[in-house]
């Protein structure tokens, strides 16, 4: 077991004694001081950052790879968000894989995706945005090496209280719970050469793939949901260098004839066209 996947499990062994320790405290009315509670907490917090920074961050130059040319997982037009153009790690964080991660939510038209509203429609239905069911297309001729289903396409969390909800409280859970419940419904591919590409929030039922099967660049493998982690639907992708998020560190990516588009941008995928053989 690699020095990452250990930190990553000592991190929610840590976070469970926290909330064993508060509710022993609350509940048992145990004498010891309050902030005893947080050290395991901290101590969490620490181990968490030494494994994924074990050997360097992922992106210092030193250890930083260079970035893996594959086609978009995506076609038509769509739109940035998180993106490593900005920053890394994108999404705040080094775990999971997620050093060069970027999200992406379908724009077919200025105004066709619902806008956040601080209060009111607290949530909306997946299918009221334009990315849910989208065709999610294989980068790269590559061997399926994880397949996770199963989980719902939750509701939107696209205003200010569901958003709190999704930070403080559902995020939270999901990160005790592991890896499958932040992805949600997710698939990762084998690129060759030490490189990974992760396929995260897949609408159930969607996957079209099974672990060990071929796919050739260009062939849809799952379709857009909003399973997981997620605020409202969209494809959050990612390259890294081993087929679990919980070992893995990120690795930089361009997407063919686009680039990285950034925080914001708009860009427009062509359709994909499958080799043949």
């Amino acid at each position: 077991m690699s020095v990452r996947k250990l930190g990553m499990v000592a991190f929610r062994v840590l976070q469970l004694l926290f909330i064993g320790l508060v509710t022993v405290h609350v509940c048992l009315g145990w004498s010891h001081p309050v902030l005893w509670n947080l050290l395991p907490l901290v101590l969490a917090y620490a181990v968490v950052t030494v494994a994924n920074r074990w050997g360097g961050a992922p992106d210092s130059p030193r250890v930083a790879r260079e970035p893996a040319e594959v086609a978009p997982p995506v076609t038509g037009r769509w739109s940035a968000l998180n993106s490593p153009a900005d920053r890394t790690p994108s999404h705040g964080v080094h775990a999971h894989g997620q050093t060069y991660a970027i999200d992406v939510v379908a724009e077919p038209a200025p105004g066709a995706r619902p806008a956040f509203h601080w209060l009111w429609p607290l949530a909306r239905r997946p299918k009221d945005f334009p990315a849910h069911g989208a065709p999610v297309l294989a980068v790269a001729d590559a061997t399926v090496v994880r397949v996770v289903d199963g989980q719902r396409d939750h509701l939107s969390r696209t205003s200010l209280p569901g958003l709190l909800y999704l930070m403080l409280i559902e995020g939270s859970v999901r990160e005790l719970c592991g890896t499958r419940r932040i992805l949600g419904n997710h698939v990762v591919l084998d690129l060759g050469d030490g490189t990974y590409a992760a396929y995260a929030h897949l609408r159930r039922g969607s996957l079209t793939v099974r672990e060990g099967d071929r796919v050739r660049a260009g062939r849809p493998i799952a379709r857009c949901g909003n399973s997981g982690n997620s605020s409202e639907p969209h494809l959050h992708f990612q390259l890294m260098d081993a087929a679990d998020p919980d070992a893995a560190r990120g690795v930089p990516f361009t997407w063919r004839g686009i680039g990285v588009p950034r925080n914001g941008e708009t860009f427009e995928a062509p359709a994909a066209t499958p080799a043949l053989g």
